[in-house]
This record gives structure tokens, C-alpha cells and sequence, in this order.
């Protein structure tokens, strides 16, 4: 069986009891971004995908999939994981509801 690198083929749920959300391939988890609640906002603090999911943009996904669901709650976003950071620094379309590490509006030289 050919293995497709369609990152549609994936799912993003987001895991209360843990903390994260987790990209799964399949029935194989994947990957999962790491994140503390305070307040209004969702700190993301650590992202991973297995080795063996490399090359197939479900890094991209997973950040995608866990940001529009944070936009969904209403929640503010602080990215203090680098991955996180960089998918926002590339997508300006979540600016709005960015704020840095302090609480305040992220600015674009940051």
C-alpha cells in the first residue's frame, strides 16, 4: 500500500486530561502540541511530531488544527513553543489573537 503524505488524511482533537492536541495518522498518534490554560488564554508550550511522521506537514497541521480551535473558544494565544511561534510568525490571520508572554498584543518586530 502506498503511504500518502496528504496531511488531510489526519485528525486534530484536542485532549483535556493531558493538556495537548494531537494530530493521529491513522489510528497512530502522530504528534501533539502541548499547552497550559490561564485564564483567557492558551499558552502553547512544547510541539512534537514522531520521527517517523516527518515530511508529511502534519507539524502544519497540527498547529492549524489547534490554533483555529483556540480562536473557536474565544481564547488568546502565547506561544512560548518556538514550533508554534514560527507557524504564527508565517500565518498574520491569527494576529488578532496573539499576545506575548507578558499579556500583551504581539508586535510584528517581536
Amino acid at each position: 500500500m502506498a503511504d500518502s503524505t496528504d496531511p488531510a488524511t489526519s485528525k486534530v482533537v484536542r485532549d483535556d486530561d493531558k493538556a495537548r492536541y494531537e494530530i493521529w495518522w491513522g489510528d497512530e498518534l502522530a504528534g501533539f502540541a502541548a499547552f497550559r490554560q490561564r485564564g483567557g488564554r492558551t499558552i502553547f508550550v512544547h510541539t512534537e511530531i514522531g520521527d517517523e511522521f516527518g515530511g508529511k506537514g502534519l507539524g502544519s497541521a497540527l498547529a492549524k488544527g489547534a490554533l483555529d480551535d483556540v480562536v473557536r473558544r474565544g481564547q488568546l494565544i502565547v506561544a512560548v513553543c518556538p514550533f508554534i511561534a514560527a507557524y504564527l510568525g508565517k500565518h498574520p490571520e491569527y494576529a488578532e489573537h496573539v499576545v506575548n508572554r507578558d499579556g500583551g498584543a504581539r508586535r510584528d518586530d517581536e
